[in-house]
């Protein structure tokens, strides 16, 4: 099994490096890493943000554990050089399309969110984001008007196709876990999303043991909030579940504690935190390595058929927690080579 490693800038190197520790500590047989450069360090070296020979790599992988992109010196390229499109681009080269965020309220961080405890204690929510369609993917631009203003546009875009690629993959999560989703849309707006709603309707019918409901993003952002216990699953479409993933991440205490994984149809997977580079705290050993780590057990789960390694991560990080384990973030003082230790420790 071959893990294609891209750490990426900021603070990616120091948190994958914690994660390659916990994976290697679990001495899995047959489990192989190669590294290569991606986004910001990788334009600085070979011109490009995804080189070539990082994309073979990707390509020839089970599956890709990614740290972060993201570098202040190249926010004045061009946008098709910018570390993000890194990314992206992997994104579509590699079709993954189906992007799984988990948001579960450890509890002995339920003080750390910024909801009342016996609100954040409830959370334990999935968040399905379609990754290869609308406004990232579709014809954007800048023009002149009639007289003579900027104007920037950005096309928002889904076909039924992908659609109904992303509400399968949905209402299959939702099957595994408690058989409620919540389909997030603007129909009320939005073309798109009028589209959207429409097929995942129309999925629904192939999963009658799952309950579907449909609610607007904004009273989705205010529910999150308000009532996060109610959800079980969430599928929405690529712009809404970046906002949304990144609001249920700070519910739960922190965005250092989210994981993400990155599917094709076969499974074939990306795992990253969903926190950027970080580049005010870069190289100064201060990062919670802890969304990283649980990522590297999603990919053990979902991509490279080892559950039970998976479970021994998620608990000895529940067990690093319990013990008083916190970085910066999370109200503690630990920095992210302690953090690891204290995981390494629990299992």
């Amino acid at each position: 099994m071959l893990v294609a490693v891209l750490a990426g800038d900021g603070i990616g190197p120091e948190i994958v490096a914690q994660a390659r520790r916990v994976l290697d500590a679990l001495a899995i047989p047959d489990l192989r890493f190669e590294e290569a450069l991606v986004g910001g360090v990788a334009y600085k070296a070979k011109g490009h943000p995804l080189p070539p020979e990082t994309l073979a790599l990707a390509e020839r992988a089970d599956a890709i554990l990614f740290g972060a992109v993201g570098d202040p010196d190249c926010d004045a390229l061009e946008r098709s050089l910018r570390p993000e499109q890194a990314i992206l681009g992997l994104r579509k080269a590699l079709t993954l399309f189906s992007n799984l965020r988990p948001a579960k309220m450890f509890a002995e961080l339920a003080d750390a969110s910024t909801l009342r405890p016996e609100v954040a204690r409830a959370i334990d929510l999935l968040i399905v984001r379609e990754l290869n369609g609308d406004v990232y993917f579709g014809e954007k631009g800048m023009r002149k008007t009639a007289d003579g203003l900027r104007e920037g546009y950005d096309v928002m875009a889904y076909n039924e196709a992908e659609v109904r690629r992303i509400a399968h993959s949905a209402f299959r999560a939702a099957q595994a876990r408690r058989g409620k989703l919540c389909s997030v849309d603007k129909a009320n707006v939005l073309e798109t999303s009028q589209l959207w709603r429409d097929v995942v309707s129309e999925v629904a019918a192939d999963y009658p043991d799952v309950a579907l409901s449909h609610m607007y993003v904004d009273n989705a952002a205010m529910q999150l909030v308000r009532d996060p216990g109610q959800f079980d699953v969430i599928v929405t479409g690529n712009l809404f579940g970046d906002i949304l993933s990144d609001q249920a991440s700070m519910c739960v205490g922190s965005i250092g504690m989210l994981a993400s994984a990155s599917l094709d149809a076969n499974g074939k997977g990306l795992y990253e935190p969903i926190h950027g580079s970080a580049p005010d705290i870069a190289g100064q050993g201060k990062a919670n390595p802890l969304a990283t780590i649980l990522s590297a057990a999603m990919m053990l789960r979902f991509s490279l058929g080892q559950p039970q390694a998976a479970d021994r991560i998620e608990a000895a990080v529940a067990r690093a927690l319990a013990g008083g384990a916190r970085s910066a973030d999370l109200g503690g003082t630990l920095g992210t080579q302690a953090m690891g230790d204290a995981v390494l420790a629990a299992l």
